[in-house]
């Protein structure tokens, strides 16, 4: 997969937009991330009601999304939901707020791969550090003015 920078110029003259900027494989995971932060509200509903179900993230599970754990996997996932929007809609706060993002699920899953005894690293840590890298690369294109 090759990624180029733009530069300035080039940008703002070819008219193109911040999610440009994005390579393929984040644009997929802001669509898979909206999704999710679009139902995890629903998810909390349901849990209120009285239907459980299996919600995971960065290898925290639990089947009650009212418990402790389910709360701070909703809150995960909103905060991902709410990051995806921002990418998508291409909003001047949405890098840094991708970079906290990607810090905190790094940061997730080094304390899950700590405290859970696992012979194994997390695997979502490659994405992520990729992810963090990647948003820290574009984020002077991302926060230049476009108009």
């Amino acid at each position: 997969m090759s990624e180029h920078i733009l530069d300035e110029e080039q940008f703002v003259k070819n008219n193109l937009r911040r999610r440009d900027l994005l390579p393929t494989w984040i644009k997929f995971f802001t669509w898979v991330f909206l999704i999710f932060g679009a139902i995890t509200p629903i998810v909390f509903v349901l849990g209120i009601v009285g239907i459980n179900g299996n919600i995971s993230l960065y290898g925290l599970e639990t089947n009650q999304p009212l418990s402790l754990m389910g709360m701070a996997i909703t809150v995960l996932f909103l905060i991902k939901g709410v990051v995806a929007f921002g990418l998508w809609t291409e909003k001047k706060w949405a890098v840094d707020s991708a970079i906290a993002d990607a810090v905190i699920g790094i940061i997730v899953c080094i304390i899950v791969m700590v405290t859970l005894p696992s012979p194994f690293m997390r695997l979502e840590l490659i994405p992520l550090i990729l992810y963090l890298r990647k948003m820290v690369k574009i984020k002077p294109q991302w926060m230049k003015e476009l108009d």
